[in-house]
C-alpha cells in the first residue's frame, strides 16, 4: 500500500475513534437553534450568521408566531420585519435574505422549502454549511457543518489543511462515515464550545487529547519560545 494511502487510512481510524469518544462525551449534541419545520430553521439559521444562538432563540418564539408561511414574511413591510430581527444583528440585511429566499420559495418550490443542495443553495443567504443544516435536519440527508468550531477543531485534529470551507468539507467527508455527518458536526461544536476554545483550549480535559495532535504542537511551541 502507497503512502498516503496509509495515511489516509490511519487518518480515518483515528477519525473514527474521534467520533466515538466525542459522541460519548456529548450525548446530546445536536442542532442548537430552536424549530418546529424546515422553514422556522432555514430563517433561524440566516438569523444565526454572525450571531449566538442563543440570542436567535430569544428572538425566534415572536417571529415565528407572527410570519408561519413563506408569503408571511414575503408580505411584512420591509421595516417592521427589520424590527422583529433587529436584536439578531445586521438586521437590515437579514431582513431582505429572509424575504428574497422566502419568495424564491414561492416562485420556484410551490411554498415548500426545497430539500436538495442544488435547490437550497437557491435560496438568498443560503451556503453550502447552512445547506447541510436543513438537509441533515429536514431532510434526513448527512451533511459536514462547516462553521467556526469545525474549521478550528478540525485543524487542530489535524483532519484538514485547509481554511477554505468547502475543501475543510470534502476533507472531514473523506474521513467520517457518510450516516454519522451531521452528528460529527454537532459533536465539534459542543466540544468546540465546552473545551477546545479559540483561545483558551482545555487540552488537559480533553476527551481525546491523546489522538490530537494540537497539544504537544502547542506546548512544544511554548517551551521554544
Amino acid at each position: 500500500m502507497a503512502p498516503n494511502k496509509v495515511t489516509q487510512e490511519a487518518n480515518r481510524e483515528r477519525a473514527r475513534r474521534v467520533l466515538d469518544r466525542l459522541t460519548e462525551a456529548y450525548p446530546d449534541a445536536r442542532c442548537s437553534l430552536d424549530f418546529k419545520n424546515p422553514l422556522q430553521l432555514l430563517v433561524a439559521t440566516i438569523l444565526a450568521a454572525q450571531c449566538t444562538d442563543d440570542r436567535v432563540n430569544l428572538t425566534t418564539p415572536s417571529l415565528f408566531k407572527r410570519y408561519q408561511a413563506p408569503k408571511d414574511y414575503v408580505a411584512a413591510p420591509d421595516e417592521e420585519l427589520q424590527e422583529a430581527v433587529r436584536s439578531c444583528g445586521f438586521y437590515r440585511q437579514k431582513a431582505k435574505a429572509i424575504k428574497r429566499a422566502c419568495q424564491t420559495i414561492m416562485d420556484r418550490f410551490d411554498g415548500a422549502v426545497p430539500g436538495t443542495m442544488a435547490e437550497l443553495l437557491q435560496l438568498e443567504g443560503v451556503g453550502r454549511k447552512t445547506a447541510n443544516v436543513l438537509l441533515g435536519e429536514c431532510f434526513n440527508t448527512p451533511g459536514i457543518i462547516v462553521d467556526t468550531h469545525c474549521k478550528r477543531v478540525s485543524a487542530r485534529l489535524g483532519f484538514t489543511k485547509s481554511a477554505e470551507p468547502g475543501k475543510i468539507e470534502q476533507d472531514l467527508m473523506r474521513l467520517i462515515p457518510e450516516a454519522r455527518w451531521t452528528g460529527f458536526s454537532h459533536c465539534l461544536v459542543f466540544h468546540g464550545r465546552a473545551t477546545c476554545q479559540a483561545r483558551a483550549p482545555k487540552c488537559s480535559r480533553c476527551c481525546v487529547r491523546d489522538l490530537c495532535p494540537f497539544p504537544d504542537s502547542r506546548e512544544g511551541k511554548k517551551a521554544a519560545r
